[in-house]
């Protein structure tokens, strides 16, 4: 992949805002001593959402057990060990916030033998328990495709539950090199297929990122493999390089181009596709579940 990085268009200058809303939303968060991959992940959009009062808390720690090529997030040698007041302290910052839909993701944490699954089962039932007229949201890792963790999430009862491909398979040894692009499409089958079985109220949703050399037919055929396996919500933006070590841009898509994607997008049948250059998993989160819900009933 290229080294050098092309210039940033216009449609990808995000106006950085530390307004009240920006303020309070950081004030509780460290009141807390919660982290979000808002921040440590630099999302382009962390000055809107917060200035609206929201955020996608990231619990697990800031400390990854993988190091994949597009990712801010600290890679590292987890010890092995878990805060227990987490979910408690999620709960609590969601209630101060008084969000109205909850998104909750996680570092990997493959030192752990279920890879966090009880950690994140244990945080919605606390942020139920406090909000039981919110929707919540959790974005996942592939739990090494342990059918036994990804279980023991859903039986937890999110109303949504998001895994990202990420990329095209093509491109997986240099973006997501300790991923597997099969695993993630099976983790994403069977948790349509649970929840399916057992009733529970479950939408399942994916994403992935352009701009690392993908070519569109490509992301057609991840989307078709998502839709094959139940997958009900798409997201798609452009990868933004973090920093010079991390994987260099390859191109920027246009807003016309994420415009036709989108549309082709909705013709494969997903109940809400949200493509665009600033998108990411969390963007819109809440107005998506609705409408997916909708669509769906």
């Amino acid at each position: 992949m290229k080294t050098q990085t092309p210039r940033r268009p216009e449609w990808l200058r995000v106006r950085m805002r530390h307004g009240d809303g920006f303020k309070q939303v950081k004030s509780v968060l460290r009141e807390h001593g919660l982290h979000t991959v808002c921040e440590e992940a630099g999302c382009p959009n962390i000055y809107e959402c917060f200035q609206s009062g929201t955020a996608t808390f990231l619990i697990l720690g800031d400390e990854c057990s993988r190091d994949c090529g597009f990712c801010r997030v600290d890679g590292g040698s987890p010890d092995g060990s878990v805060d227990s007041d987490e979910p408690q302290h999620v709960a609590e910052a969601a209630a101060h916030l008084g969000l109205d839909h909850v998104v909750i993701t996680s570092v990997t944490r493959d030192d752990l033998p279920d890879g966090g699954a009880a950690h994140f089962a244990a945080t919605v039932r606390e942020v139920r328990a406090l909000l039981p007229d919110s929707s919540i949201e959790v974005l996942i890792p592939d739990l090494q495709g342990d059918q036994g963790p990804l279980n023991v999430v859903i039986e937890s009862a999110p109303d949504v539950l998001n895994h990202n491909v990420e990329t095209v398979p093509r491109l997986y040894s240099a973006v997501r090199p300790h991923a597997r692009y099969q695993r993630s499409i099976d983790l994403l089958a069977h948790a349509r297929e649970r929840a399916q079985r057992t009733r529970a109220k479950v939408l399942t949703k994916s994403g992935l990122m352009v701009g690392l050399g993908e070519q569109t037919d490509e992301v057609l055929e991840v989307a078709r493999d998502l839709r094959s396996a139940g997958v009900e919500m798409i997201t798609v933006g452009q990868y933004l390089q973090p920093s010079r070590a991390h994987l260099s841009i390859e191109r920027f898509w246009t807003p016309d181009e994420f415009s036709l994607l989108g549309t082709e997008l909705e013709v494969l049948g997903f109940a809400h596709v949200e493509a665009g250059p600033l998108v990411r998993s969390s963007y819109h989160a809440a107005a998506g579940k609705e409408a997916a819900v909708g669509i769906a009933d």
